[in-house]
């Protein structure tokens, strides 16, 4: 008779729980690497338009020229500072999410220290009862021979 774990079902609803919360962070962490992108891309962005602005203030431009390009530095500032009000908001969420996964880990990891420990039990009976059969059938042997 093979092995059989009594909450078989149970570890697999649990491990199919831990692969979604997984999934769940893999997701946030995906976004992160996403915002931090764009968050390098506003830094450049600021960087540019810090140099246009000094470069025209260098040279006789119209006034409206000037006003364009302080408002263009002034959009990449405030696009960062959204992204690092998104990144923020992004790590809490991961943090919330990494609890939330290495619980569904444990309740997994439980279970299959559990379905493992009664696994080894069972091959250990097992391997008594077939040394026990074996034992028998020479022992039969030797009183016939």
């Amino acid at each position: 008779m093979p092995f059989r774990f009594p909450l078989a079902t149970v570890l697999r609803l649990r491990e199919s729980v831990q692969r979604q919360e997984e999934r769940a962070l893999q997701k946030i962490v995906l976004e992160m690497a996403r915002v931090a992108r764009q968050i390098d891309q506003a830094t450049v962005e600021i960087a540019e338009a810090c140099n246009a602005e000094e470069r025209a203030m260098q040279q006789p431009i119209p006034a409206s020229q000037v006003q364009m390009l302080v408002w263009n530095k002034q959009a990449a500032i405030e696009k960062r500072a959204s992204l690092d009000c998104n990144r923020r908001t992004l790590e809490q969420q991961r943090d919330r999410q990494l609890k939330v996964y290495h619980a569904a880990y444990r309740n997994s990891e439980t279970l299959i220290d559990l379905r493992d420990s009664q696994r080894d039990k069972y091959e250990q009976e097992r391997a008594r009862a077939d040394q026990k059969r074996l034992d028998d059938i020479f022992g039969a042997r030797r009183q016939r021979g």
